[in-house]
C-alpha cells in the first residue's frame, strides 16, 4: 500500500496553518466531495475519507505535533491515525464529519431547502431515497408541484418502531454499559498510552438490547408502506439538479430519525424547443415573399403565442431574439431569450404558376446572387 500523502498538501494548508483555516480548508473539501453530493462516485468517496484522515491528525493539537515531528511513520501512528483514506471506514469518515459540523450536510442550501441531515442522538438514521422526477418544457418553466409516490419504511404500527414486544422495552447493553462504543487502551511505551474507540459490537452502537422482539417487525421496528409526498419544483430547474425533502426518507431502525428523500430532476424532450441554458431555441419556416418582404409572424413561445416581427431581407440561417421568453433563472431574477431561427420555405413541387413566377425571380436577380464562399469565410 502506497504511503499516504502529506496531510497539509491534502488540506491545501500551509504548516503554520492556524486550527481555523485547518478546518475551513477541511470543510471546503468534504463538502465537495461528501457521498451526499456524490452518490456512487468513489473517486469522491476516497478525497472525502482522505480529507477526514487528515482533519483528524492536525485538528488535535497532540496528534499535528506529533506528526510534525515524526510525520507518517511516528511510532505513535496507529492505523486510523496516518494510514489515510485506506486506514478509514466510509462509517468512520462520517461520523468524524458529524462529530465536527453536527447536522450540516451538502444538500442543505439546495434551493433553499434543509435536507440530508444526520442527527446526534445516538440513534441510527434512516437512509435516503432518491426518485426521478420527469418534467416538461413548460412546466421547467413555470415551477409546478407534483405529488410523489413513495414505497419506504415507516415506524412499526405494532411497537411504534422501538423494535421490542408490546409491554416490554430495550435494555441497558451488558457489554457497553449504554454508550454505544467500547473503548480500549494499549501502552506505547515512552509515547504514553493510546486508546481507541469502537462501535460496540452486540447492540451496534445503539447502547440498549433488545430481548423480547416485536413480532411484526422483528425487532427492526420498521414495516413498509407507501405515502403521497407533495413537491414544489421551482421555475428553471434542468436536469441533474436535485431537491431533498428532509425527513421523508426512510424511518430510522428503533426510533431513529428519517432519511431524506432527494427528487433527481429530469428534464423531457420537447418537440417545439431545444434548450440552451436558459435560452430556448425554435425554428421558424417563412415564405421566400415574407423573407424577402419582412413581415409580422405568430411564433410559438413556452407562454402561448406571440408576433414577431421579420426583417426584410431575412436570410434562410438568419436568428432573431426574443428577450425574456426563455426559461427564468433559477438562482435570480429575471429570464433567458428565445431564439427564432429563419428557415426560408421553398415549395417542393411548384405548380406551374409558382415555376412562372420563380423563373421571372430568377431573371430579375440575376448577377445579384454572391459567389459561393468556404464555410466560415465571412468575407
Amino acid at each position: 500500500m502506497a504511503p499516504p500523502r502529506d496531510y497539509y498538501d491534502v488540506l491545501g494548508v500551509s504548516r503554520d496553518a492556524s486550527p481555523e483555516d485547518v478546518k475551513k480548508a477541511y470543510r471546503d473539501l468534504a463538502f465537495k466531495h461528501h457521498p451526499d453530493k456524490n452518490p456512487g462516485n468513489k473517486d469522491a468517496e476516497e478525497r472525502f475519507k482522505e480529507a477526514t484522515a487528515a482533519y483528524e491528525v492536525l485538528s488535535d493539537p497532540a496528534k499535528r505535533s506529533q506528526y510534525d515531528q515524526f510525520g507518517a511513520a511516528g511510532p505513535a501512528a496507529g492505523p486510523q491515525m496516518y494510514g489515510g483514506a485506506e486506514a478509514f471506514d466510509l462509517n468512520d469518515a462520517l461520523r468524524a464529519f458529524m462529530r465536527t459540523f453536527g447536522g450540516e450536510s451538502p444538500l442543505d442550501d439546495v434551493f433553499g431547502v434543509g435536507g440530508g441531515r444526520r442527527e446526534r442522538t445516538g440513534l441510527e438514521r434512516g437512509t435516503d431515497i432518491r426518485v426521478r422526477l420527469k418534467l416538461g418544457l413548460e412546466e421547467v418553466a413555470t415551477g409546478v408541484r407534483k405529488k410523489i409516490k413513495v414505497s419506504r419504511f415507516v415506524r412499526c404500527s405494532e411497537c411504534g418502531g422501538s423494535g421490542a414486544k408490546p409491554g416490554t422495552s430495550a435494555t441497558q447493553c451488558p457489554d457497553c454499559h449504554g454508550r454505544g462504543q467500547i473503548r480500549a487502551q494499549r501502552s506505547m511505551g515512552m509515547f504514553g498510552t493510546f486508546q481507541s474507540i469502537s462501535t460496540c459490537a452486540r447492540c451496534g452502537g445503539r447502547g440498549q438490547v433488545i430481548k423480547d422482539r416485536c413480532p411484526k417487525c422483528d425487532a427492526l421496528g420498521l414495516t413498509r408502506g407507501t405515502d403521497v409526498i407533495e413537491v414544489n419544483v421551482p421555475a428553471g430547474v434542468s436536469t441533474g439538479n436535485y431537491i431533498p425533502l428532509a425527513g421523508a426518507g426512510n424511518a430510522g431502525p428503533r426510533g431513529g430519525p428519517p432519511g431524506d428523500l432527494i427528487v433527481l430532476i429530469e428534464e423531457l424532450p420537447h418537440d417545439v424547443f431545444e434548450r440552451h441554458g436558459d435560452d430556448v431555441v425554435t425554428e421558424l419556416p417563412v415564405s421566400l415573399d415574407a423573407a424577402a418582404l419582412g413581415g409580422d409572424a405568430e411564433v410559438p413561445t413556452l407562454g402561448g403565442k406571440a408576433r414577431l416581427r421579420i426583417p426584410a431581407g431575412s436570410q434562410s440561417g438568419t436568428v432573431l431574439r426574443m428577450r425574456g421568453k426563455g426559461i427564468p433563472h433559477v438562482h435570480g431574477r429575471g429570464s433567458g431569450d428565445e431564439l427564432v431561427r429563419i428557415v426560408v420555405w421553398v415549395p417542393a413541387r411548384p405548380s406551374s404558376e409558382e415555376k412562372k413566377l420563380l423563373k421571372r425571380l430568377g431573371e430579375l436577380s440575376a448577377g445579384k446572387v454572391p459567389p459561393a464562399k468556404r464555410p466560415g469565410d465571412g468575407r
